[in-house]
């Protein structure tokens, strides 16, 4: 079978500030997931990325920091570039926008647009600071979104809703540069003609019928509104130059040159590589999937704005899926390393293993909503999940050979049906994470891990290796066969999430070579041969002490801005009126068995406009199915991986002739939408409610 051909990019994050857990999760390290699944079931796949390096955000850094923006990007690339080999994540390429190639490229694609009709000039109004003496554009002018009410949003978009702002539109305008009310006046600026490639966008969008709904949802809108032309210039001095000669002090538009760094990195990439015309093979052949990660702030531009470059420029393909996660937040307030109220990267990877919070992110994946970090739950989830039940697992069983079998695979006589279903179920678990990974449903696959992984504690607990050892060696030697194969197989499903784990438990299985020479299938199938060496076991996963997390919390507390006056005191509100239901005692209450769900599958129900039908694991309390009326709020896809609150003693009930074992609780809002109530610390699956 011929090899699908890949090209998956991550945003390009700007060169003005170090980067925190919140960019993390948003574009690097679920593409750096998918992009290692690919490479391990042989896939031809190349990862591509940078550092965006024009623009705004450069200047106001440099402003503020009373530098150049030749410095800033400097400084921060190299930042940047650090932060990522800390993490891991394995770029085929990291290049920069300030490289001469990029400038040419970025040129050429406006010319061509020009050529074409594509680009228009025409005069428009914007904000003007007498005080600065300079146009306001971008990050330079702020205000109240029109939309959602947002205060401090910026000129082109809003942080919190993601919609595309005309500065226009900003309610209580400020220059973000001196604090004082702008003046509008006119100026010259080139528009790329939206409207007149619309109707070939609406059929290219429409065609994208299994993207994500959060992705789908605002470009669909601005289509049916009707686009307009867009500015692809600004009144700068940092950036690439209009080429053209009646655009003297006019740049690019970062927004429009940033994209097209992901073709220059390739080009970059390939020349490196001695074959300076790979590239086209990735950017112009229809053979070639293009995926592109990003956060939600992204959005319209990925599935709008740059497609209708490569649409009007020719040649190019276009994406063929836009995976974008929401906003991961840090205990409950927004990451912001302007506000110091982020993780420092070197203090927190000079106590903690870069896979450890490659887990627990990917864990905690903002997919189809917000999420966070949290630290108790960074402890739990490390603690729980991967000291106690995996590393736990791996360290006792190899242990365990070492000690009752010179440190050699043993070799089974005979093998029971419950060894050789275990044997089996390695290829089964394979495929779900696998199966996970390639939908870019990064939470299932680490709870399909995850659950094997306790499969795994539950085999060898029955099995009870230390019991059989002296009055049953053969059955006793057969039980730590097939664990020695399980531990194998675990190596294999870390590597996507956990690299450096799944390498060192390659090397306490006899070879750190396993970790390079085991494909994905292999994983699942690959034996190790009876009487081969193993290696000498060691910890995999350390614990979190409660008061290392202590000091977490406090160092976090005494992070914490101050605010500058005391919250006024709200006015007393009327208690709400009565509903009329009869008031229940602790008991009643206490009878009802509340738990924390994982959504593994969700399909519509056949037969049903109304319900859903889920598989969710309740942990120790197995999986469950259950149907739920929410199928005209919810789409399958967006509950996939969605932890949830469950009455898990709910007696089953027969619906539309399929038994349904539970209830997932949603509160109702006054407009009549069901929102699912969801624990907001990803609590692990099967974790109480009270």
């Amino acid at each position: 079978m011929p090899r699908q051909r890949h090209l998956v990019t991550s945003a390009l994050p700007y060169a003005n500030g170090p980067l925190h857990f919140g960019h993390i999760a948003g574009a690097y390290l679920p593409a750096d997931i998918y992009v290692r699944y690919l490479r391990l079931v042989g896939e031809d796949v190349v990862y591509i990325c940078g550092t965006d390096e024009h623009g705004v955000a450069a200047t106001i850094t440099a402003l503020r920091e009373n530098t150049t923006p030749r410095a800033v990007v400097d400084k921060y690339h190299e930042v940047i570039r650090r932060l990522f080999e800390r993490f891991d994540i394995s770029f085929d390429n990291f290049s920069r926008t300030t490289k001469p190639h990029h400038y040419t490229l970025s040129q050429e694609f406006f010319t061509k647009l020009n050529d074409k009709g594509l680009i228009t000039k025409a005069s428009e109004k914007q904000y003007y600071c007498p005080k600065d003496k300079m146009f306001l554009p971008d990050r330079y002018i702020s205000g109240t979104c029109p939309k959602c009410g947002q205060e401090n949003a910026r000129g082109d978009e809003c942080p919190r809703c993601g919609s595309w702002i005309d500065q226009m539109t900003l309610t209580d305008p400020r220059c973000t540069l001196c604090g004082g009310v702008p003046e509008v006046r006119e100026t010259e600026h080139w528009f790329l003609r939206l409207d007149i490639l619309q109707p070939d966008l609406e059929r290219w969008f429409g065609s994208k019928t299994d993207w994500k709904a959060n992705v789908k949802s605002g470009p669909g809108g601005m289509l049916k509104e009707g686009l307009r032309p867009r500015a692809v210039t600004r009144d700068l001095d940092w950036g690439v130059p209009v080429p053209l000669p009646d655009a003297q002090g006019k740049v690019i538009y970062v927004w429009f040159d940033a994209p097209i760094g992901y073709i220059s990195s390739t080009i970059e990439w390939a020349e490196k590589r001695g074959t300076p015309d790979e590239w086209k093979k990735y950017w112009c052949d229809p053979g070639t999937r293009l995926v592109h990660f990003i956060g939600k702030d992204n959005i319209v531009f990925h599935t709008l704005v740059f497609p209708a470059m490569l649409m009007g420029v020719g040649d190019y393909i276009l994406p063929d899926n836009v995976p974008a996660n929401e906003f991961y937040n840090y205990e409950g307030k927004k990451f912001s390393t302007s506000g110091k109220w982020y993780v420092e990267p070197e203090r927190f990877f000079s106590r903690y293993p870069a896979d450890v919070i490659r887990y627990v992110i990917a864990a905690t994946m903002p997919e189809n909503q917000d999420s966070e970090f949290r630290w108790k739950d960074f402890q739990t989830r490390n603690n729980s999940e991967l000291a106690d039940t995996l590393g736990n697992f791996i360290n006792r069983a190899l242990t365990f050979v070492v000690k009752n079998f010179d440190g050699r695979v043993p070799s089974p006589a005979a093998l029971s049906e419950r060894d050789r279903a275990m044997l089996e179920s390695r290829a089964q678990a394979t495929s779900r994470v696998g199966e996970a990974i390639a939908a870019c449903t990064f939470r299932r696959a680490i709870e399909e891990l995850m659950s094997f992984a306790r499969e795994c504690n539950r085999y060898f607990d029955e099995r009870a290796p230390w019991k059989s050892r002296k009055d049953n060696p053969a059955d006793c030697a057969a039980a730590m066969y097939v664990t020695v194969q399980l531990s194998l197989t675990l190596a294999a499903l870390m590597r996507p999430f956990m690299p450096d784990s799944a390498r060192r438990t390659c090397t306490m299985l006899g070879d750190e070579g396993l970790a390079t020479l085991l494909d994905w299938a292999a994983g699942g199938t690959h034996l190790l041969p009876e009487g081969a060496a193993l290696g000498t076991p060691e910890v995999l996963f350390r614990k979190i002490e409660d008061e290392t997390i202590a000091e977490e919390l406090a160092l976090l507390r005494e992070d914490e801005p101050v605010p500058t006056a005391p919250a006024a005191s709200p006015t007393p509100e009327k208690a709400p009126a009565q509903s009329g239901t009869s008031e229940i005692v602790y008991d009643d209450f206490a009878k009802v068995q509340l738990v924390v769900g994982a959504v593994r599958t969700a399909a519509r129900k056949e037969g049903s406009d109304k319900l859903l039908r889920l598989e969710v694991d309740l942990g120790a309390l197995g999986v469950r199915t259950i149907l739920s009326g929410i199928a005209a709020h919810y789409a399958p896809e967006e509950l996939t991986g969605r932890r949830v609150v469950v009455v898990a003693n709910l007696k089953p009930r027969k619906m539309m002739g399929e038994l349904s074992s539970g209830m997932i609780l949603c509160a109702e809002t006054p407009e009549g939408r069901l929102e699912l109530v969801s624990p907001d610390n990803n609590a692990p699956a099967g974790s109480p409610v009270s």
